[in-house]
């Protein structure tokens, strides 16, 4: 029996899951930030301006789909100085298209930039109140549930450019994916295996946060997240990215993902290099066959023991791909 970790059916949608406009702290409008991630094959953009949500559905088209959301800073106190702050990030993407009630929301404070112009705007639970934030792994737990609760997708956004560490990100509960990619800058797969290793059963998705500065495209088209699901509608893409039908990457792509007889099968575009990790000491690498410097394919026979089975491809310019994790005794089927 065959059983398809990435669907069989369906299409590849590349998606922007981290982005900013002039509306808060980037450079671009919305308009023109859909202009310029359409120019680059992208389907999907997730409008996540800092601490403002408005609709952006006036921005879709038959091409084009634009998921409503924001990020939420929570920063670390003791240090006045930015360039060496510790923060948490976090982005919330409503899983539904009218939802655009945010939560933890402060009615005076928190907001910065251009956001502020629209405080406004912003809808939030009013009965509610105001949410105070907190740099401990309680309350950022408790902001990503909160997320969770209200139908959100909760993302936990690059550790590393957040000054953050084991000692920080073990003790963030509730998210649904963190950021394995942010731009070309940050790469985390020793932050996930911890992540996964500690018990958080949780995806990885690759972003830009792109601030389209200092030219337009000079923090854009850098790390995406190929989405599959049978259309570009928004509740077919939430459901995706809710079952973690994805996976993130620089460049390299993969078409299938599937289990027959105990034994993972993996196909990809032209790549040097296919690694498993399967969350014990079990972890291999295959290479292309003597004679040939791609490969296209690989495999990889599954132990019981197995904690989790996911895979990174590396290409020849060194970029990667990395699909979700998958817990074996989720997956087992042998």
């Amino acid at each position: 029996m065959r059983k398809y970790l990435l669907p069989k059916e369906g299409n590849f949608y590349r998606a922007n899951l981290h982005a900013h406009t002039n509306m808060s702290d980037g450079s671009a409008s919305p308009e023109l930030v859909k202009e310029v991630f359409k120019r680059m094959g992208y389907s999907i953009v997730a409008y996540t301006d800092h601490d403002i949500m408005l609709d952006r559905s006036h921005l879709n088209d038959e091409e084009f789909l634009a998921l409503n959301g924001y990020e939420m800073e929570i920063n670390g106190k003791g240090t006045p100085d930015w360039a060496n702050m510790e923060t948490c990030h976090i982005c919330l993407i409503a899983l539904e298209p009218d939802n655009l009630k945010q939560v933890c929301w402060h009615r005076s404070d928190y907001l910065y930039a251009h956001a502020v112009e629209y405080r406004d705007q912003i809808q939030f639970y009013e009965d509610e109140p105001d949410y105070i934030r907190e740099y401990t792994g309680e309350c950022i737990s408790d902001m990503m549930k909160r997320g969770r609760e209200h139908g959100f997708f909760v993302t936990y956004n690059h550790p590393t450019g957040s000054l953050e560490n084991y000692t920080h990100y073990i003790n963030y509960h509730n998210m649904h994916a963190m950021e394995m990619y942010n731009g070309a800058e940050e790469y985390n797969p020793r932050v996930y295996d911890d992540m996964l290793r500690a018990g958080e059963r949780i995806y990885c998705i690759g972003g830009d946060d792109n601030h389209n500065r200092p030219t337009l495209y000079s923090d854009a088209g850098k790390a995406w997240t190929m989405i599959k699901a049978n259309s570009l509608d928004y509740r077919s893409i939430t459901k995706a990215l809710m079952d973690g039908n994805f996976y993130a990457t620089q460049g390299p792509e993969i078409y299938e993902m599937y289990i027959e007889d105990g034994v993972l099968h993996v196909v990809t575009s032209d790549v040097v290099k296919i690694l498993f990790t399967p969350g014990n000491r079990r972890a291999t690498v295959s290479y292309p066959e003597e004679g040939k410097t791609v490969m296209t394919t690989a495999s990889y026979k599954l132990f019981d023991d197995n904690i989790y089975i996911r895979v990174t491809v590396v290409d020849e310019r060194g970029r990667t791909a990395n699909t979700n994790a998958y817990f074996i005794d989720e997956i087992k089927c042998w």
